[in-house]
């Protein structure tokens, strides 16, 4: 079995981690590629031997791997997305940050939820990615022009409301009077979307989530919508730009430009362990359903 791994940060609680997933990747007599800036991070705290193969961006992942494995928080796991793109390659998260929902895979779990995926038990749950495209070009995100979390646009030098104008499929659907508006994925329902309000949905909804940011409207709800819809945005305010993001990368956009955004053509594959279901990690990470009497 040949396996990448990519990580962003070292800490001294990563330490254990990285020790028992290399030991254990070894020990399988598992091949090992390294993602370089990690590999040199790991290298220079004296976790791993300068001996791994190592790729340096997502032309090296090829379909001669069989996994990629993102250790560090859901930040982590949502670059590992940049870099697995449309190549079908499915990505496995070991927990090293803080809540870990899409990275499930905790410490004291990782050889035995390894053993699972070299035995090939598990599932693959295909994850919807948005794409965005401007009326000029957005020059910040031309390489990474997907999210798997949500596309947001927000004010920039501001504090005055922007006001955005939606349609769905060409037709007008209302100006929202916002601090910004979140298009979110099934992934990101959990997330921003849902600090703002917007309904959680399962990673196997086809469907997206419309959700206002600090909307100066008590009619103005998130809306749950089809995942084949286009949308179209319209931005104005009283600045020159705004801001626009795709996940955690961000740009500045025109005032007045016009964003369209749909479905990308391709899914990113992510591995679910039998023992953290989407439903286990809604219990036990957001404490759904908590009551007393349950």
């Amino acid at each position: 079995m040949k396996i990448a791994v990519f990580g962003q940060f070292y800490q001294n609680s990563t330490s254990p981690i990285i020790e028992r997933l290399f030991a254990f990747l070894n020990k399988n007599k598992v091949q090992v590629v390294i993602e370089e800036k990690f590999a040199a991070i790991l290298v220079e705290n004296k976790s791993i031997a300068n001996t791994y193969q190592k790729f340096s961006s997502h032309k090296d992942l090829d379909k001669s791997f069989d996994l990629l494995i993102s250790v560090g928080g859901d930040g982590t796991f949502l670059r590992a997305a940049t870099l697995v793109r449309n190549s079908g390659i499915p990505i496995l998260g070991i927990n090293a940050g803080r809540l870990g929902f899409l990275a499930t895979v905790q410490q004291e779990n990782i050889e035995t939820f390894l053993q699972l995926v070299l035995e090939k038990k598990y599932t693959i749950s295909k994850r919807t990615l948005l794409s965005l495209k401007g009326s000029s070009k957005i020059e910040e995100i031309k390489d990474l022009n997907f999210a798997m979390n949500e596309v947001t646009v927000s004010r920039k030098d501001t504090t005055s409301m922007i006001t955005i104008e939606t349609y769905l499929n060409g037709e007008y659907l209302n100006s929202y009077w916002a601090d910004g508006l979140i298009i979110s994925t099934p992934t990101g329902s959990t997330g921003y979307s849902m600090s703002c309000g917007g309904p959680i949905l399962t990673p196997e909804a086809n469907c997206l989530v419309i959700t206002p940011i600090a909307p100066h409207n008590l009619n103005a709800r998130p809306l749950v919508i089809p995942d084949n819809t286009e949308i179209k945005l319209k931005i104005s305010g009283r600045e020159e730009n705004y801001l626009v993001s795709l996940d955690s990368r961000i740009a500045s956009v025109k005032n007045e430009a016009i964003l369209t955004i749909k479905k990308t053509p391709f899914k990113i594959n992510m591995i679910e362990i039998p023992e953290e279901t989407f439903l286990k990690t809604l219990r036990n990470k957001l404490l759904w359903g908590e009551d007393k009497r349950n």
